[in-house]
């Protein structure tokens, strides 16, 4: 056996420097990374020899990563290039089209911990728009409105928790509560900044989205990290325009919408008040679950594997998902089994929460476009401080911008909306990764508005499926809830699989 670590991340300066060290040498770059891994279904020499010689005649790995994925159609051949981005000075409504992607990762500016400048976007469908003016007014507004509730909330909240104030060094956690919920009032054109980490492959998926987008600041951004990426790996990038898919499926689906919407008397809107509804659910979802680690603890097809635990009561269905637990700490993920139990959400969330929620990739999150009419999300501390009149004039006055340049400017109006301001999600979980959000976001060190939709979230999966999600919580309930679970574990599970593994 042998293990050679073929390359890694390295910061542009540091390549920058061998390069002028060196000047011929044309092979800093991840495309013969990808040239040479794709030679390997078919190339009998060592990976180590394949690879040298890749970096010896870069222009033919070039040609043979055109060749691979352009005339055989091999993309995957991109995915061993990753790159590592500086995204900065973009808006926190465009930071939603960046981040939407599953297989990049991101390190975003955060709100909640940063005290905010009063930088923001202008979008060039409003500058030049006739709104220009009005919009500059608002945001202006909003963020005066900012400083003065960070100003009120930290006092409040220095008075609140005095035994924390007299510590210099719980200062900062006092300020970031204070921050996180000021934060409310401001406008989604706030600047923000991230860092991304992304193959080749999704790169090139997210630059045909961008180049489609309804956003110019979406489209120039698109334009902008090609730019960059070109330079040093244009063999491995090639399908990044605009096309038929991204441009006009969601405005054609949009049109149908309306014609279907106006003729059926289902499309009345039907609000129920609720923010977190479970519209859908693998039913039977515990026994799926329970019969799946039957299934992958036995050599008995599914079939019989289902048939055993509807058989069993209560308790020893109970007991198997025990086993699954038992050796798990508060860190470790579900195992793989718990996948086949899904659930779909309604959910209507605050811009600030969504800004965490689609964080969670390995879920199915689709929204709608924000709208006013759905409300806000005022923070309880605002609430607290007698400033809910302040906040509330503050979003009438939002709402009354938004309108107006709605009508000049359509496709740019969301910019002026703000954090508190809510859209509708539908969002598919399976059972394994709604146990990962309880974890993360269920903790007591959460932010308060996504503990409220997770905890909601966790409470109707739990109607639907007591046995598998018996053990959801978020960090800190953990060893509460393990204790008071595996306190009185029964000698039944002894004899189950045992038992099971017999049958033929």
């Amino acid at each position: 056996m042998k293990v050679h670590l073929a390359g890694f991340n390295v910061d542009t300066k540091v390549l920058e420097e061998l390069q002028d060290n060196n000047p011929r040498r044309l092979d800093i770059t991840p495309e013969v990374i990808s040239a040479a891994y794709a030679r390997i279904s078919r190339d009998p020499r060592p990976i180590e020899q394949i690879r040298q010689d890749a970096r010896k005649e870069v222009e033919g790995a070039r040609k043979s990563n055109s060749t691979i994925i352009f005339k055989m159609g091999h993309h995957s051949v991109a995915e061993h290039a990753v790159f590592n981005l500086d995204i900065v000075g973009v808006s926190r409504l465009a930071m939603e089209e960046v981040e939407k992607f599953r297989l990049c990762s991101y390190t975003e500016k955060s709100q909640r911990y940063i005290t905010l400048e009063i930088d923001f976007i202008i979008p060039e469908e409003i500058e030049n728009s006739s709104c220009k003016d009005l919009f500059i007014k608002t945001i202006r507004r909003q963020n005066e409105a900012y400083g003065r509730f960070f100003d009120v909330l930290k006092r409040q909240v220095f008075n609140k928790y005095p035994d924390l104030a007299k510590d210099p060094k719980k200062h900062g956690l006092l300020e970031g509560w204070a921050k996180e919920d000021a934060r409310y009032i401001t406008s989604l054109a706030t600047s923000s900044q991230v860092g991304q980490t992304v193959n080749a492959r999704v790169f090139e998926l997210l630059l045909r989205r961008f180049a489609s987008s309804k956003l110019s600041e979406v489209r120039n951004l698109g334009a902008m990290l090609y730019d960059e990426v070109a330079q040093v790996a244009p063999s491995i990038v090639i399908f990044h325009q605009a096309n038929d898919r991204d441009n006009k499926t969601y405005p054609q689906l949009r049109d149908l919408s309306g014609q279907l919407c106006s003729v059926s008397k289902a499309s009345e809107a039907v609000n129920t008040g609720e923010d977190v509804e479970l519209v859908e659910y693998t039913s039977g979802g515990d026994d799926i679950v329970a019969a799946s680690l039957l299934h992958a603890s036995s050599n008995i097809d599914y079939q019989r594997c289902i048939s055993i635990v509807k058989s069993l009561s209560r308790e020893d269905k109970l007991n198997i998902f025990k086993i699954s637990w038992k050796n798990l700490q508060f860190y470790d993920s579900l195992l793989r089994e718990f996948e086949y139990a899904n659930l779909t959400f309604n959910l209507v969330v605050s811009s600030a929460c969504f800004g965490q929620l689609k964080r969670h990739r390995m879920s199915t999150i689709t929204g709608q476009e924000y709208d006013v009419s759905l409300g806000v999300t005022i923070p309880e501390s605002i609430k607290e401080a007698g400033e809910q009149g302040c906040f509330m004039a503050m979003v009438d006055e939002t709402n009354r911008a938004y309108e107006e340049i709605k009508r000049d400017a359509p496709e740019a109006a969301a910019y002026v909306l703000t954090n508190s301001h809510r859209k509708r999600v539908l969002m598919k979980v399976n059972a394994r990764e709604l146990y990962h959000i309880s974890r993360l976001r269920e903790d007591a060190h959460a932010q308060w508005d996504i503990q409220n939709i997770s905890r909601n979230m966790v409470a109707k999966a739990k109607e639907v499926m007591p046995l598998t999600f018996g053990l959801a919580c978020g960090k800190d309930k953990y060893n509460e809830i393990y204790h008071n679970t595996f306190g009185c574990l029964t000698k039944v599970v002894k004899a189950i699989l045992p038992e099971v593994r017999k049958i033929k």
